[in-house]
């Protein structure tokens, strides 16, 4: 037995080296490279078995041996190098649970950020117009938290340094096999008050939004109940802010340029093919003056989210506006019908939660809205994320606010977001409004600058930002749409771009005639070749 044992154990120490160099060679994904071997807190186990994580399997602690990162090393910084430039580094002290963003949703909670080499270690925001970095290693065996011996919630721990939520709320979506009993058991466990909860069919869940006890970091529990077999998902309750300039002024005569807006866009001429009559579009905005005169016959349904005061707020009559205005302004498409989504405040600043917003996101879409005006922006929302994902394949058009975050800002949400046509702002002789945020994921421009519109009361105010241009945007989607109901939301895109004109940017100024007549060449094109055969 001596000599067996002398014998296998260069064996054994062969195999483990062999394990090590794997996982040295793995790359980017080392996850994928190993049949889904799981890391730190991921779970998951040798392609999907029992796991190496939380679950039955090796070592005593939450990671591989007796460490909660790989091995029994330090919870510091260990780089592997990475082809193509940079270097993948593991999680630093204190760890980024769940990952920042989107990250974390289908895959493991602890995938490695990619850093550059040139920026001394800060990783650089996000540019592109798809969801932030994330899912690095993609939905592997036993990767992510649901693997073989994972369980818990897909990371919505927000970014380290994120604010923009309420602090003593998180919202979270439980496992269908979830009784109510056991709901109400872990409710107890970590002090939390249920505030609400709904279904909703865009993100097929239901969803709770909940109250934290004993004044617990928002962080703190999201990471608890991440372990929580329960829960699918959890994360804060994001604060986004509308998209205009503070320091609007209220006009006091009517002694205002004509609408500048008008003549830019060709809107008048555009009027000649389509008005948008009857195209359903929904504005989730702050409450909107219903009785205003411009709005007569407009709005066709309204919905609170909040609940409480609703009393007429001047961003959300300004967006209605500049959207269907049809007495003394005129908006883009005067003949939309008008399904109003309050789900901001009235407050000067006002905010809007993430609850709110999938409220009115998704009694937009119950009630049939052809397109969506989202003149807001915050951070990056995962349910968000997946609810807009759904309404972009019910072929709803999405639209939103690029931001007045300034030149250097990271990309703001849901501008942001694959499934939304982002917006910024320009003025009367086209150049860009000095505080839009930049960026190869906003798709056009409009008139945002100095803008006449409407405000509560039958007065007028003049408003700047991206917000308003916005409402120009979802205006001229009402106008196509009415040309041509069958239209994708990715043909309402191609056709916004390829009709705008250049500015220089990256982006181009829309064209509401030169739009709407593209569709009418397009049609004669093919009677003309129908007419050839």
């Amino acid at each position: 037995m001596r000599t067996n044992a002398r014998t296998l154990r260069p064996i054994l120490v062969l195999m483990l080296c062999g394990i090590v160099l794997t996982e040295y060679d793995a790359g980017p994904n080392p996850a994928a490279a190993m049949g889904g071997f799981g890391f730190g807190r991921m779970g998951g186990g040798f392609g999907g078995g029992p796991g190496i994580g939380r679950g039955p399997g090796m070592g005593a602690a939450r990671g591989f041996g007796a460490a909660r990162s790989f091995g029994a090393a330090p919870r510091g910084f260990a780089t592997v190098p990475r082809p193509g430039g940079g270097r993948i580094v593991d999680k630093p002290p204190g760890g980024y649970r769940g990952g920042t963003g989107y990250e974390g949703g289908q895959g493991g909670r602890h995938h490695p950020i990619i850093v550059n080499p040139v920026i001394g270690g800060t990783p650089v925001p996000p540019v592109s117009n798809t969801p932030p970095p994330g899912r690095i290693g993609g939905n592997n065996g036993g990767g992510g938290g649901g693997g073989g011996g994972g369980g818990g919630a897909a990371g919505g721990m927000p970014p380290r340094g994120e604010r923009r939520f309420v602090p003593d709320e998180v919202i979270t979506a439980f496992a269908s096999s979830a009784t109510p009993a056991a709901i109400d058991q872990l409710a107890r466990r970590h002090n939390l008050t249920q505030l609400e909860s709904q279904s909703f069919s865009l993100g097929g869940n239901t969803l709770y939004r909940w109250r934290i006890g004993g004044r617990r970091p928002v962080g703190d529990l999201v990471g608890a109940l991440e372990d929580e077999r329960l829960v699918t998902t959890v994360q804060p309750n994001y604060l986004f802010t509308l998209q205009e300039d503070a320091a609007k002024i209220a006009a006091q005569t009517q002694n205002y340029a004509a609408q500048y807006v008008l003549g830019k866009l060709q809107v008048e001429e555009a009027h000649h093919v389509a008005t948008g009559k009857n195209i359903l579009v929904a504005v989730i905005d702050s409450e909107i003056d219903a009785k205003n005169p411009d709005l007569d016959a407009t709005i066709v349904k309204s919905f609170d989210a909040l609940g409480g005061e609703d009393k007429p707020h001047s961003h959300g009559t300004a967006m209605a506006g500049a959207i269907a205005a049809h007495r003394k302004l005129m908006g883009i498409a005067p003949g939309v019908q008008v399904l109003a989504a309050r789900a901001f405040d009235d407050n000067r600043d006002a905010k809007g939660t993430s609850f709110a917003i999938y409220k009115g996101l998704q009694w937009a879409a119950d009630n049939g809205a052809r397109v969506v005006n989202m003149s807001f922006a915050g951070p990056a929302d995962p349910t968000l994320h997946r609810m807009l994902a759904a309404a972009y394949e019910k072929g709803i058009v999405l639209i939103a606010a690029a931001g007045n975050a300034g030149p250097t800002s990271p990309p703001l949400y849901p501008a942001a977001d694959p499934s939304v046509i982002a917006v910024t702002a320009t003025d009367s002789i086209d150049g860009v409004f000095t505080m839009a945020n930049r960026g190869p994921y906003i798709a056009v421009a409009a008139p945002g600058v100095d803008i006449l519109a409407l405000a509560p009361g039958e007065s007028l105010q003049l408003t700047t930002g991206t917000s308003v241009a916005t409402a120009h945007v979802s205006g001229l989607a009402a106008l196509l749409l009415e040309c041509k109901p069958s239209l994708k939301p990715a043909d309402i895109r191609a056709m916004l771009a390829n009709t705008a004109k250049p500015l220089g940017s990256g982006t181009g100024l829309v064209n509401a005639y030169r739009a709407v007549t593209s569709l009418n060449a397009e049609a004669s094109g093919k009677d003309a070749t129908e007419r050839a055969k």
